[in-house]
């Protein structure tokens, strides 16, 4: 699936209403789709994984503040991009969103020019980061059609062994290898035996000499 073909979401954290509501027709004007939270919870509450997507984030907030915020998706490994927003927060705040993996640091009143910029380069990188994903996803979903011979039969591919040889290895026949080797083509989607050996090499399972145990 193309980038222009996916639908992103960009996420609106302040507990004030005319900024969330500004920020909203900001951002709806480029084309994007917008969601806004009053709350750091609500946020997390409502949070779509499913989808490429970026956070403007407000550094203080009543209950779990931005920081606190950035903290909590990290421990759940959500790598969403933050760009954060505030009138207040210094540059401890700043240097430890930054450390954190922070896109960027805006001050209010904010240069939206700036901020639509960080946003389209926010969304960009999560996308890419979202489509790796998913490519893993569909590779490991090929890899689990594989019965446990048909993955030892792989594994040996993958070490350069021939048809003869896999078949002495595994005490079955060359005939046998060869079905095999069909089935492994035709499960893994793969067109030729340089694809084949490129979804599996990109399989962690596969990484793992446990496999042919």
């Amino acid at each position: 699936m193309k980038q222009d073909d996916l639908t992103r979401l960009v996420y609106i954290v302040d507990d004030d209403f005319s900024v969330r509501d500004s920020l909203r027709l900001l951002i709806e004007a480029t084309g994007q789709t917008v969601r806004q939270f009053e709350s750091a919870e609500a946020f997390l509450h409502d949070y779509n994984h499913q989808v490429p997507s970026c956070l403007v984030l407000d550094v203080n907030l009543p209950g779990m503040d931005g920081l606190g915020l950035q903290q909590q998706l990290a421990k759940k490994d959500i790598a969403i991009p933050i760009i954060f927003i505030s009138g207040h927060a210094g540059i401890p705040d700043s240097a430890k969103a930054f450390r954190a993996g922070a896109v960027d640091f805006l001050k209010k009143p904010l240069d939206t020019a700036l901020l639509i910029e960080r946003i389209n380069e926010a969304l960009r990188k999560d996308t890419e980061a979202w489509q790796e994903r998913r490519s893993k996803l569909e590779r490991q979903e090929r890899i689990d059609r594989l019965t446990d011979r048909e993955k030892e039969v792989l594994h040996l591919i993958m070490d350069s062994y021939s048809n003869k040889e896999a078949a002495r290895i595994l005490g079955i026949s060359y005939r046998t290898i060869d079905l095999h080797r069909a089935h492994i083509m035709e499960k893994l989607e793969a067109g030729n035996i340089v694809g084949l050996i490129r979804i599996a090499m990109y399989n962690n399972e596969l990484n793992n000499k446990a496999l042919c145990a």
